[in-house]
């Protein structure tokens, strides 16, 4: 294997010689590294971590107890090389699984940098994880799915497959969601309705007050009117809010290809 002489292998660990080892590594008690493995340079494996697809691990990142990286659950993989490429300084907590792409889609799976993913998280095949995404206890992605950068998805949440959940979103507790959910969306309930914006996250940003101040109108325009339809409500704010970058990221997302629907509010009795 290529090694770094400064990095630790428990003499328990099975870590396969085509393996790519970086600098200050440590692997701990019954790893299992497999020959397509390459990690970076001051990475963690705490112990029972199994790595056995085509996976490359940024510099940094820390893996905690029982995590498995290994084939997708799809009846149509085959075997085929697909990967797993994570991040730089990410922590993935005990019992998590990362699973590769497929010959159906784009044949990886990513996640960024600096995420935080808790106990029992499950990405599926071909997801796209963003940058400082948080994935509370037990949520899961199915196939396909793309999160976009400093999303929050709260503990033992499902999204289903080839959904889209725009960037500073934000997805509460238990909630299953079934439809592509906007940039600063706030999505709640037993089944995910939109319930207004993560205004908390915007402040957390720093995102100017007026700026939110805009984005609140134009979120009322195009979800909370129903005089005209979806789409011309769509237009008309983005004629009228062109210089506001917050919005515009909205509507880009909303025009963008998706074979989803867009998460609306709860319809009123």
């Amino acid at each position: 294997m290529l090694m770094s002489q400064s990095s630790k292998i428990h003499p328990t660990a099975v870590v396969d010689d085509k393996a790519q080892i970086g600098i200050n590594v440590e692997i701990g008690p019954y790893c299992i590294i497999g020959p397509d493995v390459k990690i970076g340079n001051n990475v963690r494996l705490r112990s029972h971590v199994n790595i056995d697809t085509h996976c490359e691990i940024g510099d940094g990142t820390q893996i905690y107890p029982f995590v498995s990286i290994s084939d997708p659950q799809d009846l149509k993989f085959n075997g085929e090389k697909s990967k797993v490429i994570i991040g730089k300084n990410n922590t993935i907590r005990e019992y998590v699984t990362i699973q590769p792409g497929t010959a159906a889609d784009r044949m990886e799976t990513r996640v960024g940098d600096n995420c935080l993913l808790m106990v029992s998280v499950h990405i599926a095949h071909d997801c796209i994880v963003g940058n400082n995404v948080i994935m509370a206890n037990n949520a899961s992605l199915a196939g396909h799915v793309v999160v976009e950068d400093n999303v929050i998805i709260g503990g033992m949440s499902a999204i289903r497959q080839k959904l889209r959940i725009g960037r500073n979103a934000m997805i509460g507790g238990m909630t299953g969601v079934a439809a592509d959910v906007i940039p600063y969306g706030l999505v709640m309930g037993e089944r995910g309705h939109l319930s207004g914006l993560n205004v908390v996250g915007l402040d957390r940003a720093g995102k100017d007050r007026q700026d939110i101040l805009e984005l609140r109108k134009a979120f009322k325009s195009i979800f909370e009117n129903d005089d005209t339809v979806f789409a011309k409500r769509v237009e008309q704010v983005a004629k009228e809010h062109k210089d506001q970058e917050l919005v515009q990221d909205i509507i880009k997302f909303i025009n963008g290809h998706s074979e989803g629907a867009i998460c609306q509010p709860r319809a009123q009795a």
